[in-house]
């Protein structure tokens, strides 16, 4: 019964990519390079000087690290096939056929909005606004079920959540990811510091 809502629902979002033709290269771009907006995000933040980013973005490393690993637990014991695999869809872009649950991109867009929307609000808000893009997006070109994205969501919402109530919570983590960034300070002046020196010679 659920596995036949979830491909209902799948065949209405992904029959999108035939009446609203127009919207496949937006969709096929969030599916295939939205995900580096989210790389970009995190380097930005890593590089606009303030201590309170670099603590997010160890944050959001560590939960992206947990959520991707919970999804690959679960690929190791729950196996199921892309829906173009058994189905006739509208398939826009290219995909191997592998593990179709949960999915890894809706995870990864979504630990990294909920980590950033944990610290700064009105940015995270625009960062889930495109993790929702993302996953939407997958469904729409036929790389995966509505089921895939939701638990992908989930598993990332939950993991960003635990990991800064950790952080917050436990002195050990919080005096772990001060260590860390501590030390990229330290090599990072180091590298600066030989540079200046060399220029000056």
């Amino acid at each position: 019964m659920l596995a036949h809502l979830d491909f209902l629902f799948f065949q209405s979002i992904n029959h999108l990519a035939i009446t609203e033709r127009f919207l496949n290269p937006l969709m096929i771009f969030f599916a295939e390079k939205g995900e580096y907006l989210f790389f970009a995000s995190m380097l930005f933040y890593w590089y606009y000087r303030k201590s309170e980013n670099r603590s997010m973005v160890i944050e959001a490393l560590f939960s992206a690290c947990l959520a991707l690993g919970i999804n690959a637990l679960i690929g190791m014991f729950f196996y199921r096939d892309r829906p173009f695999v058994h189905h006739h869809v509208n398939w826009l872009i290219p995909h191997v056929k592998n593990a179709s649950f949960p999915s890894d991109h809706a995870a990864g867009a979504f630990v990294i909005a909920t980590a950033i929307w944990l610290w700064r609000k009105r940015d995270g808000w625009i960062l889930l606004v495109l993790a929702a893009a993302i996953s939407i997006s997958r469904i729409w070109t036929g790389v995966h079920y509505p089921s895939d994205v939701t638990a992908g969501m989930l598993i990332g919402v939950g993991s960003a959540c635990t990991v800064h109530l950790l952080s917050s919570r436990s002195k050990r983590v919080g005096k772990m990811i001060r260590f860390l960034i501590g030390l990229y300070e330290s090599i990072e002046y180091s590298i600066f510091r030989r540079g200046t020196l060399s220029r000056r010679k």
